[in-house]
């Protein structure tokens, strides 16, 4: 549901989307590559093409491209339900796993979503190395509180990657358009448009993605490519500035981990300055604000930004 947010398709309440992945498999039928060698968007295309002449009974649908190997799909009819299994076994080595129905309600809509891959492998079947998809994430629009009215602020989300400029949409975010897909493209466009919002989400996918390649090196490269670009974003005199992630990725795992993510909080006018010289894992173990739970990050912010009359009872 978040791919179809950010790339502007429309998922209603009653509605089941899912964020679709290309990927391998053998002859065997095992997944080889669960990212179908991230192929080019443009590659994509036209095997989203194919997929958009799968045809149902009961329910229509909607595939659309998203970026590299990704891709949406959004299931549209009466009855369905978004409570079901995932198809990634999130390996190489295994077969992708049927959709079951996490619910009694839900089992004529993981009927439809197996019909539907079942017609899909047909399809791709000489399309390697995307001759097989994998389905995660379903879901319909959950309805959320808006973030702007929670926090008082008028927020605004810089991203190359569609699936968190749909997060952002989805919790009321003002998505801002550009062109390029560097750190400095992102950071030129909240420049241009700092006067018009005081909170901005700015995203940078590559460090997750480099990450998930196992390519160590192309990670740092893409960490040292924000370095080079924060000095454009400070000029701006932000009261606050954070750099953290939603998740570790180290290299050598290849997949999301339960590693505790390195924070910076930048705030001249009410940081108590700690001992910490360097912006990593280790010496963020050592810092001033320890470790803490992800949901006090705006608190802390808002606090910095003297956006709360109190902090505490």
């Amino acid at each position: 549901m978040l791919e179809a947010f950010g790339i502007g398709v429309e998922v209603g309440e009653k509605d089941v989307a899912a964020r679709g992945n290309f990927c391998t498999v053998d002859s065997a039928g095992l997944i080889s590559d669960r990212r179908a060698g991230r192929i080019a968007t443009e590659a994509a295309r036209p095997l989203v093409e194919k997929l958009a002449t799968i045809r149902l009974p009961g329910v229509t649908s909607e595939v659309r491209p998203v970026k590299e190997h990704r891709f949406v799909v959004v299931f549209r009819g009466e009855g369905l339900s978004a409570e079901l299994s995932e198809t990634d076994p999130q390996r190489t080595g295994a077969a992708p796993l049927p959709v079951r129905a996490l619910e009694a309600q839900a089992a004529r809509t993981a009927e439809l979503f197996n019909q539907w891959i079942a017609q899909a492998h047909k399809l791709l079947a000489n399309d390697r190395p995307a001759n097989m998809i994998t389905l995660r994430g379903f879901s319909g629009d959950p309805r959320l509180p808006k973030f702007g009215d929670i926090f008082k602020v008028r927020p605004a989300c810089v991203a190359v990657y569609p699936m968190y400029r749909g997060v952002a949409k989805l919790v009321g975010m003002t998505t801002i358009p550009f062109e390029g897909d560097t750190p400095a493209d992102e950071f030129a466009a909240v420049a241009r448009v700092w006067n018009d919002h005081d909170y901005f989400f700015v995203h940078i996918k590559p460090t997750d993605s480099r990450g998930e390649d196992g390519n160590f090196e192309a990670k740092v490269k893409a960490i040292e490519a924000v370095d080079q670009a924060l000095p454009s974003l400070m000029k701006l005199t932000p009261d606050v500035l954070v750099v953290t992630g939603d998740h570790s990725t180290p290299a050598v795992m290849k997949t999301h981990s339960f590693h505790p993510c390195p924070l910076l909080m930048w705030a001249p006018s009410t940081v108590r300055t700690d001992e910490a010289t360097t912006f990593g894992e280790r010496a963020c173990m050592r810092g001033g604000l320890g470790t803490f739970a992800a949901s006090e990050i705006m608190t802390l912010m808002m606090a910095h930004a003297g956006r709360l009359a109190k902090y505490g009872a």
